[in-house]
């Protein structure tokens, strides 16, 4: 259970947080190596053309967006005692995210994720570390209730959070805080967990197309956005080039993507397309136009190296907009 108390002992949070959204979630490093000639084989060598260290973590990099995007954004995570740890805890800040209630644990390392990069495709390869160490215990919920949106991604990577997280997003909103989650892929094959008893307190379902298909049993994605908005309020599909797929209020919506020529990393375009979105559903905008934020920051993502440092800003994603009907 999450601890109500002011008074918790918790390593976690001790205060208020004051902030429009708050992410909470796993920590991670990204190694990514992009322009490779063909993905790996054993006992073979092969080139790429650039390999860079990077902020990782879905909702990490959501966070960054939804930072650049203007809202007041905080964190709770846990990181090892590490320069990794380090450089992720000095890159939120460097993003103007509160990253005072983000646990240094000595006992674990930090997690790290090697995206391999090839035909405007990735396969990614995650050490776990610290990544599913942070706990419901952790929480403090006297100090988080006074947000306006609580965001979580890689539900099914989160082992030790995800049993917790049906109670934490129930108390958001019986505290009028609207709630997203990202589950990332199931790399168990189970696609459960107890995911439908988080949605039912889940305001925005992000899925991608293939986890929504898994999830859903479902055949189609229309089917797919049908059947899991009868837990979730809104659910938004990520398709990646074929644009997504929105149910909301019964009612299914698309949007193609935006056409761009330079696809350099989809690294965190996905992540990105959910700050676009978040931030239209905090604005009170029409499905559509969440839907056109989020494929815009989604599409200028992908063309820079990295998931935050490709995240845009308003202004970018505004200027973006007047220029793609």
């Amino acid at each position: 259970m999450v601890y109500l108390s002011r008074y918790t002992t918790a390593k976690g949070v001790q205060r208020v947080i004051k902030a429009d959204v708050l992410a909470i979630g796993e920590l991670n490093v990204d190694l990514i190596i992009s322009g490779l000639t063909s993905m790996p084989e054993l006992d073979r060598e092969i080139i790429a053309k650039q390999a860079s260290l990077a902020l990782g973590s879905s909702t990490a990099i959501c966070a960054c967006g939804i930072s650049k995007l203007d809202f007041k954004t905080a964190f709770i995570g846990k990181v090892g005692n590490d320069e990794y740890g380090k450089f992720v805890v000095d890159t939120l800040a460097a993003y103007k995210i509160d990253t005072s209630n983000i646990i240094v644990d000595s006992s674990v390392e930090t997690g790290m994720t090697i995206s391999l990069g090839y035909n405007n495709d990735r396969a990614l390869i995650t050490v776990l570390g610290s990544i599913d160490k942070l706990q419901g215990r952790d929480i403090n919920f006297y100090a988080i209730k006074h947000l306006r949106h609580i965001h979580v991604g890689s539900f099914f990577l989160q082992s030790s959070l995800r049993k917790d997280l049906a109670d934490i997003f129930r108390l958001a909103q019986e505290n009028g805080i609207s709630t997203s989650l990202d589950p990332g892929w199931d790399h168990s094959g189970t696609w459960d967990y107890g995911l439908k008893d988080v949605l039912r307190y889940t305001s925005i379902f992000l899925p991608n197309e293939q986890e929504a298909l898994h999830i859903s049993g479902c055949n189609s994605v229309e089917k797919a956005a049908e059947a899991l908005s009868e837990f979730a309020e809104t659910v938004a599909i990520k398709r990646g080039k074929d644009g997504c797929t929105v149910c909301s209020s019964s009612k299914l919506y698309t949007h193609e993507s935006f056409l761009v020529e330079n696809v350099v990393d989809t690294t965190g375009a996905g992540d990105s397309f959910n700050a676009g979105f978040i931030y239209g559903y905090l604005h009170n905008y029409t499905v559509e136009q969440c839907m056109r934020y989020g494929c815009a920051c989604g599409a200028i993502c992908v063309q820079q190296v990295g998931g935050a440092t490709g995240c845009p800003t308003i202004g970018e994603v505004n200027d973006f907009l007047r220029n793609h009907s």
